[in-house]
C-alpha cells in the first residue's frame, strides 16, 4: 500500500492509497453530514479505523466534572457527544476470506469527496490472501434534502474467476470508544456502552434498533433497508440482537458480474417521544428513501448543491491550493449547519469527538456570518436554537449573581458544561457575540420575523447582563472588569477592549430592538429609564489607549505587562502545553486575535492609523495557539495593506485540516477556521463589510492572486463580485427589478439584473512595513515553505 496523496483539484478531495498512520485525519476529512446526522469517513468494512463515528446533533450523555476543590456555582455535570448506532458497516467475504485492506494485496485504492455531488466515492482493486481478485465500489451520501436519511450504494465484482461473495450489512451499537481527547477518565466511562437496548425489529428488508442513553435518558432509533441487484440467484437473511442487526447476502458471481446493494439508513432521537412513535418515524423515513430511490437521492443532492454553489461559490485564480481549500471549507460549513434544525452546531460539527461535541462562541462568531451570507435558513435555525436556551442562560446568570442571561462557554443542550476555568468562565464576551449574530442576520437578510420571534428578547436579556457586569466610575466612564476576552492567555482582567466595544454594541442593539418592537419591550418589562441607562453606558464605555506607544492595550495595563522572551531557546508551541498559565497570564503574549478581532468586528471604532499601529504591535506578540486566529489576522493584514502576509495567514486558516496544522484533525474538523477561511478571502481580499443596510466591498489582491470572485446573498438577492488588479465587476444574479445599492470603495453603485457595474480597482498602500511575528510563528503560503505546525492545540 502506498501513502495517501491529496492532489490539488478544484472540486474534490482525492485520496490515493491508504496510510494507516493518517486514518483519523482522513476519517475527519471525508466525513459527510447534513447538520442533523453525521458520519465519519470510515472505510465501509469498518476496519482498520482510528475511531468509528456516527453522530446525531444534540444527542449526548452526561458525565461528572472533575474538581480538586468545589466552589459555589461550579457546574457539576458535563455533556459529551455519543457515537450512536453505526449503519455504515458493510463487511465482505470473498470465498470465506474477509475483505480487509491490511491483508492480501491492494492493487489500487481511491476515495473521492465530491464537493458538487455531495458524495464520497470509493474504489478498491484487491487480491485476497487466497489469490482471488475483486473490485469493490461504493458511493455514500448523507442526504441534504431528507434530514434523517443516509444511503450507500455498494458493489462488488470478481475480476479473474468465479467467486462466492458474502455481504454483511450491519447496524452496530456500543462500539468501543476512542480514548477521550481531553484525557478525562470520567468522559471515557460515560462513553463505555452508553446505549441501553430498548427494542429491535426485523423488517422485510432490514431492521430497526432502539436504544436509550443510560444517564441523559435520550431515545435513539436507527434503521436500515436494502435494495439488491444480482445477476444470479442469491439468498438473504435478516437477524437482530440487542446491540446489532445484520442483513446477509450470499451469491456466486462470474468475472465482470457485479452484485449491487443500496443500503438506506434512517435515524431519529427524542427526549420525549415514545418508543413506538420514534420507531415509526424511522420506518417512515426508510420507506420514503426507498420510494425516492438511489438515483433520486443522488439527483436531489446534486440539485441542492448546485443551488448552493450558484450563490455561494468562491473562485481564486492564481492559487490552486487555496481554491481547493476554500471550497472544501465552505462545503464543510454547509454540512455543519444545513439541517441542524433546533440543535446546536458543534465546534467540530459532526466530524469527530473533539471538545466532546460542544458548541462555543466560535459558531455565532465565525460560522453563522458565513451561513447568513450563503445559507441563511440554516443560520436562522441555529439562532432559534440559541434563543431556545435562554431560560437556562437566565438561570446561569442568576447563579452568578447577575441579571439577564449568561450563555454557556461550552454546551450541547444549553446548560453550562465547562468546569470552572478563568479563560472560559469569565469570558462574558460570548453573550455580545450571540447578540451580534442575531443583528448580523437581521441586517444582512432583511428578515425582521426572527427579531420579533426571539432575537429582540435575546438582545434585551444580554443587555441586562452587561448592565449588571459593568459600572460607571466617578468620572462617568463605564467599565467592565474581571472578565476574559477572546485571548485565553490573558485572563480575568479589566476593560478588555473587545469585550467593552461588543458590550456597547449589544446595548445599542437592544435599545434599537425595543424601538422596533415596543410590544416586545413592554412584555419584557423594559421601560424608558432602562433604555436610557443602556444608551448612557454605551456612550461612556471606556476604551483603554496607550498614548505613549500610540496603540490600544488589549486590556487595561496590558502594554505594561512584562514581555515574553521568545529568544530564550526554550519556547515551544502551543505555549499552554509547555508553560504554566500563571506565567502566560502575566505577560504580553497573545494566544489568538483579540484586539485585532475588535478592529475587524468593530472597525468603525478605529482609525486607519489605529489599525496599522495596533496590528504592528500585536503581530509581534500573537502566537496563534488557536485555530481561530489566522483568519482574523488575514483580514486585518489585508485591510492595512500587508497583502502577502494576509495571503500566508489565509493559507493557514484554509489548510488547518487539509494539512493537519494543529495536529488534531483526527478528532474532528475545525469548523470555525473553515468558516474563517471564507471570511479571510471575502472580508480580507474582497474588503466586504456590512454597514447597516448597505453592502460594501473594497477588493485588493496580492500579486499571486490574479482574480477573486465571490457570491453572497444580501436581502434576498444574490450578487457576484469579481475583482482583478485592474477592475471590480458587480453582477446581480437574482433579485428584484430595482436592483441593489453596493458601495464599491467610496462610490455607491446600483446593480441590476443583466446590468453589471464595473469600477476601477484601487490599491492598498500600507502605512507601516510588514511586521515580524514571534520566533517560529511566521506563516508561509503552502507551496513555498512549510507552514508552522503545532501539536494538540485548540
Amino acid at each position: 500500500m502506498t501513502g495517501p496523496s491529496l492532489p490539488v483539484e478544484p472540486w474534490c478531495l482525492r485520496e490515493r492509497g491508504l496510510d494507516l498512520e493518517t486514518l483519523g485525519r482522513m476519517e475527519s476529512l471525508f466525513a459527510l453530514s447534513n447538520g442533523h446526522l453525521g458520519m465519519r469517513g470510515n472505510l465501509d468494512e469498518g476496519e482498520p479505523a482510528d475511531q468509528q463515528g456516527t453522530y446525531l446533533s444534540g444527542f449526548f450523555e452526561h458525565h461528572p466534572l472533575p474538581y480538586a476543590e468545589g466552589g459555589y456555582g461550579y457546574p457539576e455535570s458535563g455533556q459529551t457527544i455519543v457515537n450512536v448506532t453505526n449503519g455504515k458497516l458493510i463487511r465482505l467475504l470473498v470465498d470465506d476470506e474477509p475483505f480487509d485492506m491490511r491483508y492480501g494485496e491492494v492493487l489500487a485504492h481511491e476515495r473521492v469527496l465530491d464537493l458538487r455531488a455531495g458524495t464520497l466515492r470509493r474504489e478498491t482493486d484487491w487480491i485476497s490472501p487466497a489469490g482471488r481478485r475483486v473490485i469493490v465500489r461504493s458511493t455514500r451520501l448523507v442526504s441534504l434534502t431528507h434530514r434523517a436519511v443516509a444511503a450507500i450504494a455498494y458493489e462488488v465484482e470478481p475480476v479473474d474467476g468465479p467467486a462466492r461473495v458474502i455481504v454483511q450489512s450491519q447496524l452496530v451499537a456500543n462500539e468501543a470508544p476512542p480514548e477521550a481527547d481531553d484525557g478525562d477518565p470520567r468522559v471515557a466511562a460515560a462513553l463505555q456502552d452508553p446505549l441501553a437496548a430498548v427494542a429491535r425489529d426485523v423488517e422485510q428488508d432490514g431492521a430497526i434498533l432502539l436504544h436509550r442513553t443510560r444517564t441523559s435518558g435520550l431515545l435513539v432509533a436507527a434503521g436500515m433497508d436494502h435494495d439488491i441487484e444480482c445477476p444470479h440467484q442469491y439468498e438473504v437473511e435478516h437477524e437482530a440482537r440487542d446491540d446489532w442487526a445484520r442483513t446477509t447476502i450470499v451469491t456466486v458471481l462470474q468475472p465482470g458480474e457485479p452484485l449491487r446493494m443500496v443500503k438506506h439508513l434512517a435515524y431519529g432521537w427524542s427526549s420525549a417521544r415514545s418508543e413506538h412513535a420514534l420507531r415509526d418515524q424511522v420506518a417512515a423515513a426508510l420507506t420514503s428513501a426507498r420510494y425516492a430511490g438511489w438515483d433520486s437521492l443522488v439527483r436531489d443532492q446534486r440539485a441542492y448543491l448546485d443551488d448552493f454553489w450558484g450563490s455561494a461559490d468562491v473562485e481564486v485564480d492564481g492559487d490552486p491550493i487555496l481554491q481547493q481549500a476554500v471550497r472544501f471549507c465552505l462545503f464543510q460549513v454547509l454540512q455543519a449547519g444545513a439541517r441542524a434544525e433546533g440543535r446546536a452546531i458543534g465546534a467540530k460539527a459532526l466530524t469527530g469527538t473533539g471538545y466532546n461535541g460542544h458548541t462555543f462562541w466560535d459558531i455565532e462568531g465565525f460560522v453563522l456570518p458565513v451561513l447568513v451570507m450563503t445559507a441563511p435558513d440554516a443560520a436562522a435555525h441555529a439562532l432559534r436554537w440559541r434563543a431556545s436556551t435562554l431560560p437556562m442562560a437566565q438561570a446561569r446568570a442568576a447563579t452568578l449573581g447577575l441579571a439577564g442571561a449568561a450563555f454557556p462557554w461550552r454546551t450541547i443542550q444549553g446548560e453550562e458544561t465547562s468546569a470552572y476555568w478563568p479563560a472560559g468562565t469569565a469570558a462574558f464576551h460570548l453573550n455580545a457575540v450571540v447578540a451580534r449574530a442575531f443583528e448580523y442576520y437581521r441586517l444582512t437578510t432583511g428578515d425582521e420575523s426572527l427579531d420579533r420571534e426571539c432575537g429582540a428578547e435575546v438582545l434585551v436579556e444580554t443587555a441586562r447582563l452587561w448592565m449588571s457586569l459593568g459600572h460607571h466610575d466617578r468620572s462617568g466612564a463605564w467599565h467592565v472588569q474581571g472578565v476574559t476576552g477572546p485571548d485565553e492567555y490573558t485572563a480575568v482582567i479589566d476593560d478588555n477592549v473587545f469585550t467593552n466595544l461588543m458590550a456597547a454594541r449589544n446595548l445599542r442593539s437592544a435599545d434599537a430592538a425595543c424601538e422596533r418592537n415596543p410590544d416586545v419591550a413592554l412584555a419584557l418589562g423594559v421601560d424608558g429609564d432602562e433604555r436610557e441607562a443602556w444608551r448612557a453606558a454605551a456612550e461612556a464605555v471606556h476604551v483603554p489607549y496607550d498614548a505613549e506607544l500610540g496603540v490600544h492595550p488589549q486590556c487595561e495595563g496590558f502594554t505594561r505587562y512584562g514581555e515574553w522572551d521568545f529568544h530564550d531557546g526554550e519556547t515551544r508551541y502551543p505555549l499552554m502545553l509547555h508553560a504554566p498559565y500563571f506565567q502566560l497570564y502575566r505577560k504580553q503574549v497573545v494566544k489568538q486575535a483579540d484586539l485585532v478581532l475588535a478592529m475587524h468586528w468593530c472597525g468603525e471604532e478605529f482609525t486607519a492609523k489605529d489599525k496599522a499601529w495596533n496590528l504592528d504591535y500585536y503581530e509581534r506578540r500573537t502566537v496563534r495557539d488557536s485555530s481561530l486566529s489566522a483568519c482574523t489576522q488575514a483580514v486585518m493584514c489585508a485591510e492595512v495593506g500587508h497583502l502577502d502576509l494576509a495571503h500566508a495567514y489565509l493559507h493557514e486558516a484554509a489548510l488547518v485540516d487539509l494539512r493537519d496544522l494543529q495536529g488534531n484533525t483526527g478528532q474532528g474538523l475545525h469548523i470555525a477556521s473553515s468558516a474563517g477561511a471564507w471570511t479571510a478571502l471575502v472580508d480580507g481580499f474582497g474588503g466586504m463589510r456590512e454597514r447597516g443596510d448597505q453592502l460594501c466591498v473594497a477588493p485588493a489582491l496580492p500579486d499571486s492572486v490574479t482574480r477573486l470572485t465571490f457570491r453572497v446573498l444580501w436581502r434576498g438577492m444574490a450578487v457576484k463580485v469579481e475583482a482583478s488588479h485592474d477592475e471590480v465587476v458587480c453582477t446581480l444574479l437574482s433579485g428584484n427589478g430595482e436592483g441593489m445599492v453596493v458601495r464599491v470603495y467610496d462610490e455607491e453603485v446600483v446593480v441590476r439584473a443583466g446590468e453589471p457595474v464595473t469600477c476601477r480597482a484601487q490599491r492598498r498602500e500600507p502605512l507601516l512595513p510588514a511586521p515580524p511575528q514571534p520566533v517560529g510563528r511566521t506563516p508561509r503560503p503552502a507551496g513555498r515553505e512549510p507552514l508552522s505546525v503545532a501539536r494538540s492545540a485548540s
